[in-house]
């Protein structure tokens, strides 16, 4: 038997922190890039972080920092540099000239997740096209292998060039990833025509914030829950009946800060679930710190992607990790969020948000016939909109 762990690859994150951002928040964001890249099997062993007023548009970093990681890289095992924003092609090469190891930017580490995720033909096929449109403008001549897919014979033009003919096979091979989607959202559109009659909800949220795993509480399914990012790449809808009332409920892919552009494009009848639904169950982990980050995140892709405005509940999962520091009692400051207690924190959400809250833990099952009681009184609202003749 291989020892797969003997073979991991080990990464350095590197990130820069610019007036606009806390220095925490940046260590955050870091810790964040370290568990995407757990999440695709390597090992982080070094952060590097830099304060600048806007990232280097030659090297990302500044040269007094390159040469630091340089140094890093000399001196320990390192096989990727990652980077906690996208890189331009011409950072790409020009960091790969300094530091002479193999660089991902955190959109190619995040589609390179994606593609692991993958289980479907449909979600490989979303993938694959993003993957294509995110290499098309950083091909260079080590993508010649893609040639293989059509076959190399005849491909070759008079004197053209290695890396026009790859960007001509990949153009060709994106044309026809979009053609098999076409087809594919089609089917999917009928599906969830055929869906109509009954009140649909969607639960949207942050990666990571234990949605399947409110998912199969509620609907008693067995869906693939992990503690990763992006477990979850494959919509997934199940009846439910709470009470005498049924409806639809689904489970939709994790929303992340600087989701690539390429996956929202190609997860567009994914996303087409969350669009059509109309109740939204936006679920947030309250254990992590920057949770209501992830709230602005989540609530900026729903405006992205034009589903801003659906009646939506508030799921707070997770209380069973929350924790906060005790103030001693004659400390003055004024009370940070790290100081509430969990009955504090909830009272003041409460306070200013206008939406039903509910704060529960999937794993230990608490609250959970509260939150059924919540999502009950929600759906009967919509079906009486709906459905004003039609009595239970």
């Amino acid at each position: 038997m291989v020892d797969t762990n003997s073979t991991k690859e080990t990464a350095i994150l590197i990130g820069v922190a610019t007036p606009r951002q806390d220095r925490v928040i940046e260590e955050e964001y870091l810790e964040e890039l370290a568990f995407l890249v757990d999440t695709a099997g390597g090992v982080p062993v070094k952060k590097f972080m830099q304060r600048l007023e806007y990232p280097d548009p030659r090297t990302y970093v500044g040269k007094g920092k390159l040469e630091e990681i340089l140094s890093f890289i000399s001196e320990n095992p390192v096989d990727i540099a990652v980077f906690d924003d996208e890189l331009t092609p011409a950072q790409i090469r020009n960091i790969e000239r300094e530091l002479k190891c193999r660089i991902l930017d955190r959109n190619n580490l995040i589609l390179d997740i994606f593609a692991r995720r993958a289980r479907t033909a449909h979600a490989r096929t979303q993938v694959e096209l993003a993957q294509c449109e995110y290499l098309l403008p950083r091909l260079t001549r080590m993508w010649t292998h893609l040639e293989k897919q059509r076959g190399g014979i005849g491909l070759r033009g008079p004197g053209e060039q290695e890396i026009e003919t790859d960007r001509r096979i990949l153009r060709y091979r994106i044309s026809l990833l979009k053609k098999k989607l076409e087809e594919i959202d089609k089917q999917k559109a009928t599906q969830r025509k055929n869906r109509r009659q009954m009140v649909r909800v969607a639960l949207v949220g942050y990666t990571n914030v234990g949605k399947s795993t409110i998912m199969n509480l509620l609907s008693k399914s067995d869906i693939f829950a992990e503690n990763k990012l992006f477990a979850t790449l494959d919509t997934t809808v199940r009846k439910m009946v709470i009470g005498n009332l049924p409806f639809l409920i689904t489970d939709t892919v994790g929303f992340i800060r600087k989701l690539p552009h390429t996956l929202v494009e190609s997860f567009k009848s994914t996303l087409d679930e969350v669009r059509e639904a109309d109740l939204l169950i936006h679920v947030v982990d309250i254990s992590h710190p920057a949770f209501e980050e992830q709230i602005d995140v989540v609530n900026q892709t729903l405006t992205d992607i034009g589903a801003s405005d659906k009646p939506t509940l508030m799921l707070f999962n997770k209380i069973d990790q929350y924790s906060h520091v005790i103030k001693e009692e004659d400390d003055l400051t004024p009370l940070e969020k790290e100081n509430l207690s969990l009955a504090e924190l909830e009272k003041t959400w409460m306070a200013k948000s206008h939406l039903p809250s509910i704060f529960i833990s999937a794993t230990e099952k608490l609250n959970v016939d509260d939150l059924k009681k919540l999502i009950y009184d929600e759906v009967l609202k919509i079906r009486r909109i709906r459905y004003p003749s039609l009595t239970l």
